[in-house]
């Protein structure tokens, strides 16, 4: 949309704009049926985008609050509600959730193929698609850690071939780029981190150093290390987090992170783009990951 006055549109003119379009198009619908279930559908897009829309104020309040940008007298005033719904909303929850998302937190996981391998615990070997214990072992954590900052959190299975849908809100990826051509082809969007693969096996490269990062694991030691970013979609309306080792093991050690960095992380980056290596290393017998250590900057897009 284009303001008479030339202005860039905000925020809620473009909304309220998209809003109009969607509704004259379900209003002109001639069948009923379909106009009653596209109306239906809508309605509850909007109330899912309405959730999420309350927890960014929330957080947003929290943060004017914190920095001391306003009292809670202005900030009602600004709003233009009471003092008291001011001090009700701020006290929601932890800001640091948004990092994670602002709704219903989807966990992407790829499955790999198996050849007659034993996989949890059974007495019989698998055949076929399987998603490897260590990333489930890795949702397991983040979805402890999702629930602590109040988020609701699930997964779902990224098929053999690696084609996940990637355009939506509040979704992680874990998924090697070995396994998905498409997670391959948007990792070559960063220009600072990459991963790379010679005679010795998979590794990560900084672009800018020119260092060759190799997995512990790879020399017999119980250590791996993982790349952590926040990514652009394909349809370039958001983006979405990712989280890959050089092998599995090194996923978890991303999340071990977080649980002791989140909040700190959200300050620093909030919803922007960024990625950084993360190295981790785990007990030889529980395979739990004991430590963990971010070792490259937060590397950001030119202009992000």
């Amino acid at each position: 949309m284009e303001r008479l006055d030339g202005a860039t549109p905000s925020p809620r003119e473009r909304l309220d704009a998209a809003f109009d379009v969607a509704l004259s198009q379900v209003k002109e619908l001639p069948d009923p049926l379909e106009r009653a279930k596209a109306a239906h559908a809508l309605v509850g897009r909007v109330q899912e985008y309405g959730t999420e829309f309350q927890v960014v104020r929330n957080e947003g309040m929290n943060e004017t609050l914190r920095v001391g940008q306003l009292n809670s007298t202005q900030l009602a005033a600004e709003l233009g509600i009471s003092k008291g719904r001011v001090s009700q909303l701020a006290k929601g929850a932890p800001p640091e959730r948004l990092f994670l998302g602002s709704g219903r937190v989807i966990v992407a996981l790829a499955e790999k193929l198996e050849d007659g391998k034993l996989q949890d615990g059974r007495d019989k070997p698998v055949k076929g698609p399987v998603i490897a214990t260590e990333d489930v072992q890795t949702y397991e954590r983040l979805r402890e850690l999702a629930e602590e900052v109040g988020l609701e959190i699930a997964f779902e299975r990224i098929p053999l071939g690696g084609n996940v849908r990637l355009n939506r809100n509040n979704l992680v990826v874990i998924c090697g780029p070995r396994l998905s051509p498409l997670i391959e082809q948007i990792l070559e969007s960063d220009p600072h981190l990459r991963f790379g693969k010679d005679d010795a096996g998979w590794h990560l490269v900084d672009r800018g150093t020119g260092r060759v990062y190799r997995s512990p694991m790879d020399h017999g030691e119980n250590g791996d290390i993982a790349y952590f970013g926040r990514l652009p979609r394909p349809d370039g309306q958001g983006t979405f987090l990712y989280i890959a080792g050089i092998h599995a093991r090194g996923s978890g050690g991303v999340i071990h992170w977080l649980n002791n960095e989140l909040a700190n992380v959200h300050r620093e980056l909030k919803a922007k783009r960024f990625s950084t290596l993360i190295s981790s290393r785990f007990d030889p017998e529980t395979l739990e990951i004991v430590d963990s250590e971010r070792i490259t900057p937060f590397y950001r897009p030119e202009g992000a």
